[in-house]
């Protein structure tokens, strides 16, 4: 946050379009290199060398032939946006494709042995060398290249750490057997991160190619504050819950029981966090970034709704995957990447905003619903159970954000001057009223156990 926050100063709107335009190409060729490989690699009961070993020639193999494709087309994808910028930026920014196909096998054995202390360490130095090799670039007036560089140096230190912190070295014995093997599961996972990406990359696309760069970097700018938000919930749970939804497969009711308290933690945590960062929006952006991103503060906003839910999803997804069902996966994010061109499509003519509410209706009310019958199928999980579970926290997170809001009308807040003071009483209105509605529900819950003992 605070490295985004210097460059989102120093650097323009125009100068996040551009490395925007580029995400897409970015995503699917990372897609295509790892093919699904980790989550398939973490359902094997056993550990094998040959599976790590064929996985991580494949990968590289893959990585390396996504970026000559991309390195030939760079004038193409140039023409197609109207900037010629683009041709040297996207070859240095696809590097990042090779240098993740390095470390994909890594990442598996780190991720299935749930090393998590040692990931979070790869993650923190990634991020702050790469911060300052950002900054340092872009004060010196290098403009987007500081964000390409800073992509390529996250990229270099994270392939490098978990080199380091993995016990498991490829051999020169390259046999891509195991790979076939593992491919009928892959290949599903791979088609769902195409679309996944896709559907996460297209407004860019969209933007970039019927408007402007500009409102490209508007949409970045929120979306990448949501994902801050967004990002500590899902990293908590992305972490465990495939490898603990595998160990305990035979047992349904366990599942249930480890799911069902999953996702109640899942709620404790995200509607306070999303919902807070949207009330905050306009204040955080103004005094964090300044008046030039005013414009993405609707767009953080409305992400920030999809935000409450997402980590449901999230759980229920792995579940499946834990169960082996790629099939449904894959089906589920097709339809849903499917409907949202459509529907982004519909509603170009209308602007940014229009699409992104239509985007987030769908992901936030339709593929929650789509997810939730899977699962009831699955292991008897009903939506009943669903709303018993987040209601509670999504109810009082809700009161407690009406209350700031009359607060705030109330007592003028809102005309204050942007400041650093301003976004305090904010926050800790929104800290306070929060902490009034957990000792509320607190109490509910005592009474309910004294009712049902």
């Amino acid at each position: 946050m605070l490295f985004g926050i210097f460059l989102a100063r120093i650097l323009s709107v125009d100068d996040y379009g551009l490395v925007g335009m580029l995400a897409i190409f970015v995503a699917i060729a990372n897609s295509i290199s790892e093919s699904g490989f980790t989550a398939a690699l973490t359902n094997k009961n056993e550990f094998k060398h040959a599976d790590y070993n064929a996985v991580f020639w494949f990968n590289l193999i893959a990585g390396s032939l996504s970026y000559v494709v991309l390195f030939l087309a760079a004038p193409l994808i140039a023409r197609f946006f109207g900037r010629v910028e683009l041709v040297a930026l996207s070859r240095l920014f696809f590097l990042t494709i090779i240098l993740g196909a390095f470390a994909t096998a890594h990442s598996a054995i780190l991720f299935k042995r749930m090393m998590v202390k040692e990931r979070a360490k790869i993650d923190l130095c990634a991020l702050a060398l790469s911060g300052v090799v950002g900054i340092l670039l872009a004060l010196s007036g290098f403009g987007y290249w500081a964000l390409a560089w800073q992509s390529v140096t996250f990229s270099v230190v994270t392939m490098l750490l978990r080199w380091y912190f993995s016990p498991w070295r490829p051999t020169l014995n390259v046999d891509l057997w195991p790979v076939k093997e593992m491919f009928g599961f892959s290949a599903k996972l791979l088609l769902t991160n195409i679309f996944n990406y896709i559907n996460s990359n297209i407004f860019s696309v969209l933007l970039g190619r019927f408007y402007n760069a500009m409102e490209v970097g508007y949409y970045s700018q929120g979306n990448k504050w949501m994902s801050m938000g967004y990002s500590s919930i899902w990293g908590m749970i992305n972490g465990v819950a495939q490898p603990i939804f595998t160990e305990i497969t035979d047992d349904k009711e366990r599942q249930r029981i480890v799911l069902r308290k999953m996702i109640r933690f899942a709620a404790f945590v995200s509607f306070p966090v999303m919902l807070g960062l949207a009330f905050i929006a306009r204040e955080l952006i103004v005094v964090a970034v300044g008046d030039k991103w005013l414009p993405s503060v609707p767009i953080l906003q409305l992400f920030c709704v999809w935000g409450t839910v997402s980590p449901v999803q999230l759980l229920y997804s792995q579940l499946a995957i834990a169960y082996g069902r790629s099939d449904f996966y894959m089906r589920s994010h097709i339809f849903i990447g499917i409907l949202q061109l459509v529907v982004a499509l519909a509603m170009l003519r209308f602007g940014v905003i229009w699409m992104v509410l239509a985007n987030v209706l769908i992901y936030t009310f339709v593929w929650t619903l789509i997810w939730q019958w899977y699962i009831n199928r699955l292991i008897g999980i009903r939506l009943g159970d669903l709303l018993r579970d987040i209601c509670p926290y999504g109810g009082g997170r809700s009161l407690s954000l009406r209350a700031c809001i009359a607060l705030r009308d109330r007592s003028g807040i809102y005309t204050f001057r942007w400041s650093l003071k301003s976004y305090c009483r904010y926050y800790f209105m929104w800290l306070s009223c929060t902490l009034v509605s957990l000792s509320f529900l607190k109490r509910l819950s005592n009474l309910s156990l004294k009712g049902n003992n």
